[in-house]
């Protein structure tokens, strides 16, 4: 396994970070704790998730299922670095309360605290912000974040979906007040979307962020979809056929696997291979359903592609190019 700095933290973490939004909902208790344990075997040391996985009635299941794995011991906690994200509504159906989502101070110790109940745990590694919060400002966010890592309860602040002009602001009024501001941000990221490109990953690179892309395979599509689709492998659903059905994105797709298949490649290996290159990433978060879907994105870290490859790739999945010159001169 290879390991990074988390952006201009100390924290060492792996090239490839665990996603456990299947945890539950799709895949069972006793197949995610397998899971989790393979993970650390191979050196995966970096989990993410956020308190709202399990979705619906099971908001806060995912985080449940990683605090009993937890409760095995045998140095699991001390061993893995976790990740979990705070902004959803996480009431009862029909309960809602003002207050009860988002990033007030309010919410932030409520949601703090209920997540280290689930997860069984003192503390919480890197404390994501999983949305802007239009409404409250980074004074108050980081007030109530401030208060945490002097009690222990969370190590570091990152962000999720935040675009760039956000992830100056909240660094900057970190700055202010002296403290540590904002140290990752996972963001949508993959070959077939690279807005990421213009504006974020700049940003988190100034600003010293780790980036953390998150659907690598940009849901199935760069996973060999029309190969599977072809073999009857799997049927394309979802976003996947939504995308499909349009002939441009189904012959960019084509385009993407005969490349690969050109030079004896594997799609979706190749897909997280690519993203490793890329400047500021510090890993991608690959959300195995199973086993041997982990073990398919843990070869990726033995992929070495070529400047070809990496030309070839360029040309069917171009870049927006840097910021302004991408919309400007």
């Amino acid at each position: 396994m290879e390991y990074t700095q988390l952006g201009r933290t100390g924290l060492k973490v792996s090239r490839l970070v665990l996603g456990t939004m299947n945890f539950g909902p799709q895949t069972d208790e006793a197949t995610s704790h397998a899971i989790m344990d393979a993970a650390l075997d191979a050196g995966l040391n970096f989990f993410d998730t956020a308190n709202v996985y399990g979705w619906g009635e099971n908001k806060g299941r995912t985080e449940s299922i990683i605090g009993s794995w937890f409760a095995k011991g045998d140095g699991r906690r001390d061993r893995t670095v976790l990740a979990t994200k705070v902004y959803a509504n996480m009431a009862a159906e029909g309960d809602a309360w003002p207050n009860h989502d988002k990033l007030s101070a309010l919410n932030i110790r409520r949601a703090v605290e209920a997540s280290l109940k689930r997860l069984g745990t003192e503390y919480i590694d890197v404390y994501q912000f999983h949305h802007i919060d239009r409404a409250t400002p980074f004074e108050e966010i980081w007030q109530a974040v401030d208060v945490l890592i002097q009690q222990g309860k969370i190590l570091y602040a990152g962000s999720s979906n935040f675009p760039g002009y956000k992830i100056a602001q909240a660094n900057e009024t970190a700055a202010r007040r002296g403290s540590v501001g904002l140290v990752s941000e996972q963001c949508l990221y993959n070959l077939s979307e690279r807005r990421a490109e213009m504006e974020v990953i700049p940003a988190a690179q100034e600003y010293g962020l780790g980036v953390i892309p998150w659907s690598p395979l940009h849901g199935g599509l760069l996973g060999g979809v029309l190969k599977k689709e072809a073999e009857g492998k799997r049927r394309t659903e979802g976003r996947a056929a939504a995308t499909l059905a349009d002939p441009a994105a189904r012959a960019q797709i084509q385009a993407y696997e005969d490349l690969l298949d050109k030079h004896g490649l594997e799609p979706g290996e190749t897909a997280l291979a690519w993203l490793l290159t890329r400047p500021g990433v510090t890993g991608p978060i690959v959300g195995p359903r199973t086993p041997e879907q982990l073990t398919s994105a843990l070869r990726a870290l033995e992929v070495e592609l070529s400047e070809e490859v990496l030309s070839g790739l360029d040309e069917i999945f171009p870049g927006p190019g840097p910021s302004p010159e991408a919309f400007a001169w």
